[in-house]
């Protein structure tokens, strides 16, 4: 049930996408600002008892949709509701667009609707952006959305929970970012249990989603640039997926020091041997190929994730 309902969830963004800004996303945006202003007193423990209602709140009932189903004996109704959770969990088709434009864009030589574009998608300053600069941020941006728009919520369907999970993963991943991101948030306490939460939450799918782009390119080259430049990054787990995405493709993703927002050069000074910090980070400068080159890579790593589902499965239904 699980393989097949990922599969159809998959046929169906791809027929009828679900919008960024669907209702549903919203309702939860709101009632996440509500948790904020309720229980945001300036203490960590305020944020841990917001994220648990939170939690709550949305995996409960879902949980307890599919409890009732599969005790009442009604399978075809509960492989119904995991095929609408997955739906609306996953987020494949939802920025799709945005990286497809740019692509256009650039191989039109038109550099201010691809700036424009990337600005939209992102949020940031792009003024003055240069070609190559707009292709690798368009990469590094695609990849994580990517991981976390997919690839950590097939993980977490796979757990017991199933649907419910699939819920925890997509609210801790917004829970993180909107407790902590905004201007106003980025010096509360409120949003360090909820970036701590998510942290450990994201740590096998961060690291399956690395191993995975590693097989389906590169191999030697995104083990070789995870091991040694993964931990440059400010985040973790972006360093994890950005140096092995990097290296499947054979392209140089950022400079973990800045959080990835230039591109290190290749003469860069190297610094004493047990530290790599000054070594330049393998793979070529990235391009409007390499645009190319990650869509390639995503659906090879999303061939990669069906198969072995496909066959975990199988080997569930023999047992």
């Amino acid at each position: 049930m699980t393989f097949l309902s990922i599969l159809c969830a998959l046929l169906i963004e791809q027929l009828k996408p679900l919008r960024a800004d669907n209702p549903i996303y919203a309702e939860i945006k709101s009632l996440a600002m509500r948790m904020e202003t309720w229980f945001n007193a300036g203490h960590p423990r305020h944020g841990r008892m917001g994220w648990f209602l939170m939690m709550a709140m949305l995996m409960l009932p879902t949980a307890l949709v599919y409890w009732v189903l599969i005790h009442y004996k009604l399978p075809l109704v509960a492989f119904a509701w995991n095929i609408l959770i997955v739906y609306l969990t996953l987020g494949f088709r939802h920025y799709s667009h945005y990286f497809t434009s740019i692509q256009l864009a650039l191989s039109a030589g038109d550099e201010a609707a691809a700036r424009s574009l990337l600005a939209e998608w992102t949020k940031q300053d792009t003024v003055g952006m240069e070609a190559n600069e707009i292709a690798r941020i368009a990469v590094e941006k695609s990849l994580i959305t990517t991981h976390r728009n997919v690839f950590g919520v097939f993980f977490w369907f796979l757990m017991p929970l199933g649907p419910a999970c699939a819920v925890m993963y997509r609210v801790a991943e917004y829970l993180a970012r909107a407790w902590n991101e905004p201007e106003h948030m980025r010096n509360e306490a409120f949003g360090e249990f909820a970036a701590r939460a998510f942290y450990w939450i994201d740590w096998i799918p961060a690291r399956l989603t690395a191993v995975a782009f590693a097989v389906v390119g590169n191999f030697e080259d995104a083990i070789y640039a995870w091991r040694n430049f993964a931990d440059r990054w400010q985040d973790e787990a972006i360093g994890i997926i950005l140096s092995a995405g990097g290296g499947a493709m054979g392209v140089r993703l950022g400079t973990p020091q800045e959080n990835a927002a230039k591109v290190l050069p290749a003469d860069a000074a190297t610094v004493d041997s047990s530290d790599s910090e000054g070594e330049s980070l393998p793979g070529d400068e990235p391009s409007v190929r390499a645009l190319q080159s990650t869509v390639g890579l995503v659906w090879r790593a999303l061939l990669l994730w069906m198969l072995l589902l496909l066959l975990l499965s199988g080997a569930v239904w023999l047992g």
